[in-house]
C-alpha cells in the first residue's frame, strides 16, 4: 500500500499486471487518486484563466495553456508535485510500470499545470521521446491528474487512447475530478484530446501533467511530438504535418538558439488561421 500525504492508499503492486496488459499500450486509470478532500482543494485552488502566469500554446495541433514554473503555482501544487516527484513515489511508479531508474524533471518541461478553455483541443500524438535539454534523458512515463469538479460528458475534453496503427480509438476517458491516468510514452503511444471543448465559457479543463525519464549512456534520439491525423481527417492531414514539422524544427533549435515559445507561436498560429 502507498503511504503518502496526498496520494490515497492504493496497492500499486496489485496493478502491475493490469498496467502492462492494458491496450492499446501499457496504462492504468486510477479513480480517487488523492484523498478526496485534497482533490477538491486542488480544484478550488487551481489558477483561474485570468492568472497572468499562464503560457498560451495555440497552433494548428494544439490550443491550451500551461504553467511550468513551480514558483508561479499555488503552494498546494508545489507540495503535491514534490510528493509525486519524491524518491518513494518514483519507486512506486517503477514497481507499477516495471521501468527501473526513473528520473524526475525538476524543470517540468512541457508538464506542470495545464488548462484548456472552451474550444480548446490537443490533436492525437505520440510525445517527444527525449528531453530537449538533458539529451540523455529518454521520456518513459506520463502521469495525468485531473481537477475538474462537476464535469459532464457533454463538455467533451475526453482523453483518447488510440491504437498503435492509428486505426481506432480504444479508450475515451473523461477528465473528471481526482481521476489519474498513467501510461508509457513509447514512439507509438498515441493519445490526445482532439474534440474541442464544449464547456461553459467560465469553465476550463484543468490537469496536472508530470513526465518521468530514464538516463542513457549516450544521447537519446530526439523525436519531437508526433501529431497524427485520425481516420476521416484527410483534408487536415497536410496542415497537421506542416504544423508538426515546424514544431520539430523549433524543438531541435530551442536549446541552442534560444528561440522563445512566443515567437514560434506567431508562426504556428498563422498556419492555423490560414486553414480556418
Amino acid at each position: 500500500m502507498s503511504n503518502f500525504k496526498y496520494v490515497s492508499p492504493i496497492n500499486f503492486s496489485n496493478l502491475k499486471d493490469t498496467y502492462n496488459l492494458n491496450k492499446p499500450f501499457p496504462h492504468i486509470l486510477i479513480e480517487n487518486f488523492l484523498d478526496p478532500r485534497l482533490a477538491l482543494r486542488g480544484s478550488n485552488e487551481f489558477p483561474p484563466k485570468s492568472d497572468p502566469n499562464w503560457i498560451q500554446y495555440s497552433h494548428y495541433n494544439e490550443d491550451k495553456c500551461a504553467i511550468t514554473e513551480l514558483a508561479k503555482m499555488p503552494e498546494f501544487f508545489n507540495e503535491l508535485i514534490s510528493e509525486l516527484n519524491s524518491q518513494s513515489f518514483v519507486k512506486t511508479l517503477e514497481d507499477l510500470t516495471g521501468i527501473r531508474q526513473l528520473k524526475v524533471d525538476p524543470s517540468l518541461h512541457g508538464g506542470g499545470l495545464h488548462m484548456t478553455k472552451k474550444g480548446g483541443f490537443l490533436n492525437i500524438h505520440a510525445d517527444f521521446t527525449a528531453h530537449p535539454i538533458n539529451r540523455r534523458w529518454k521520456r518513459r512515463v506520463n502521469l495525468l491528474l485531473y481537477f475538474n469538479d462537476n464535469w459532464t460528458d457533454a463538455y467533451a475534453g475526453h482523453l483518447e487512447l488510440w491504437s498503435r496503427d492509428m486505426k481506432s480509438c480504444v479508450h475515451r476517458l473523461s477528465p473528471t475530478l481526482n481521476r489519474c491516468v498513467i501510461f508509457n510514452t513509447d514512439d507509438d503511444s498515441y493519445h490526445g484530446v482532439p474534440t474541442p471543448l464544449n464547456c461553459p465559457t467560465e469553465k476550463t479543463r484543468n490537469s496536472l501533467a508530470l513526465y518521468y525519464y530514464t538516463e542513457s549512456a549516450s544521447k537519446a534520439k530526439l523525436k519531437p511530438t508526433n501529431y497524427q491525423a485520425r481516420p476521416g481527417e484527410g483534408d487536415s492531414r497536410m496542415f497537421i504535418w506542416l504544423d508538426k514539422t515546424l514544431v520539430a524544427i523549433y524543438t531541435r533549435t530551442k536549446a541552442t538558439l534560444g528561440i522563445s515559445d512566443q515567437k514560434i507561436g506567431i508562426i504556428l498560429r498563422k498556419i492555423r488561421k490560414n486553414k480556418e
